[in-house]
């Protein structure tokens, strides 16, 4: 090839690597970005008992402000990541806690109950990646605040295959299912650490560390924002590290309760078996039925009859 010729060859080459840096960013932004957000609030920033954490509380006001001002934070991240399209589930309580008129204009939100896919409604395929903030450790772990399994008055454990999941190893389970990888969640340490162990090596924002049920060591609002900006900043920018978490199937779910009244009326249903007197097991062929299960479980009751 002639230098000349070369020459110009080269230059063109260098030049769409000047593009495609220029589109990526110096740190590894994507453009074009699909995200998911699923917010719950126990592992909000200074959340410590329910005084913060439904209706009746008398701090649940601002405390609905500081779960906005977090998933505010994560979008910020979001956007300096290269995300453009985010759907966001109100994932806590009522599901009717976000702020949305707080919320940008271009995001949407998923509300209230019930949803077949609960605290992952309207995820699907067409995400690259989801990420989870506020979320708490699960009922079977020995620390964390508030932690719980779907329902800190039900269930004594949830597991999958044997093994004992918070609400982030199922919110996980139902994003490998569409082959969508979580690569973030925010929460106290104990959350983090848990799902980290589940999940893998995503990126964790600690906006607090648990000294019991109800007590913690916690970040002020501020200080948490700007952890979480940069976790999901930090996150998106290394996008091609994670895997999806997919489950196992057929899966097993066996679902342990505190009482032994519902174990003993849901294994009236042919497809339930009661391996003992608190407990059911259902086998599904994957994760989505696991989910509709465990929403018609914890969701039925003849209060929703006319």
């Amino acid at each position: 090839m002639p230098r000349t010729l070369r020459g110009a060859c080269t230059a063109g080459l260098v030049s769409a690597a000047l593009l495609v840096a220029s589109a990526q960013g110096l740190t590894g932004q994507q453009s074009g970005l699909k995200l998911y957000i699923s917010a719950d609030m126990e592992g909000v920033v200074g959340a410590v008992t329910g005084d913060q954490l439904g209706p009746t509380g008398f701090e649940y006001g601002r405390f609905r402000q500081f779960m906005t001002n977090e998933v505010l934070a994560a979008i910020r991240g979001a956007r300096a990541a290269g995300v453009t399209e985010i759907l966001i589930s109100d994932s806590h309580g009522n599901g009717e806690n976000l702020l949305i008129e707080r919320l940008p204009a271009d995001v949407m939100v998923v509300r209230s109950w019930p949803r077949p896919l609960m605290m992952m409604e309207g995820i699907d395929s067409t995400f690259d990646a989801a990420i989870l903030i506020g979320y708490h450790a699960g009922t079977t772990y020995m620390e964390g605040v508030r932690a719980h399994t779907m329902s800190s008055a039900r269930l004594a454990d949830v597991r999958l295959n044997g093994l004992s999941v918070p609400e982030a190893g199922v919110s996980a389970g139902i994003a490998g299912h569409f082959g969508v990888p979580v690569v973030m969640i925010s929460g106290d340490d104990a959350a983090v650490a848990e799902a980290q162990g589940i999940i893998g090596n995503i990126e964790g924002a600690v906006v607090k560390w648990n000294y019991g049920f109800h007590s913690a060591k916690t970040l002020t609002p501020d200080a948490a924002y700007e952890l979480i900006e940069q976790k999901t900043r930090a996150a998106l920018e290394r996008l091609d590290e994670f895997e999806p978490h997919v489950v196992r199937t057929p899966v097993t779910l066996d679902i342990r309760f505190k009482s032994y009244r519902p174990s003993e009326v849901l294994a009236y249903l042919p497809i339930v078996s009661r391996p003992d007197a608190h407990s059911i097991r259902y086998v599904a062929d994957h994760m989505l039925a696991v989910s509709k299960f465990i929403e018609f479980v914890m969701t039925y009751s003849v209060g929703l009859e006319p």
